[in-house]
């Protein structure tokens, strides 16, 4: 009896400090690095759910490339919407600081 006991004690006690030192990390991998999301709607297609409305992508967003400023044209981001903060939206990225852009198309800066 107190073998198992002992057991279940060694037990517990690992998964405690496995847990202890997982949770931070993953956290702050989610927080820093990357994260998943999952891609609903038609506004992406054909590049993010070409399947339609029934279907959703599922993504990984680099924190690291936006906390580094090296968004590029072409590139997809996410970012809080300006008309319902509770919502997130994904746009693709068609002109960069200091471009002139006329009607959705971006044309070169003379």
């Amino acid at each position: 009896m107190a073998q198992s006991k002992g057991w279940v004690r060694r037990y517990f006690k690992a998964f405690c400090k496995g847990f202890f030192v997982a949770v931070p990390v993953a956290v702050t991998f989610l927080d820093r690095v990357a994260c998943v999301a999952r891609v609903e709607g038609a506004s992406m297609q054909p590049s993010l759910n070409p399947g339609g409305s029934q279907s959703s992508d599922v993504v990984l967003l680099n924190h690291w490339k936006v906390r580094n400023f090296e968004v590029q044209r072409g590139d997809i981001v996410s970012l809080v919407s300006p008309k319902n903060p509770e919502q997130k939206i994904i746009k693709r990225v068609i002109a960069l600081e200091g471009d002139i852009v006329n009607n959705g198309r971006k044309r070169e800066r003379i």
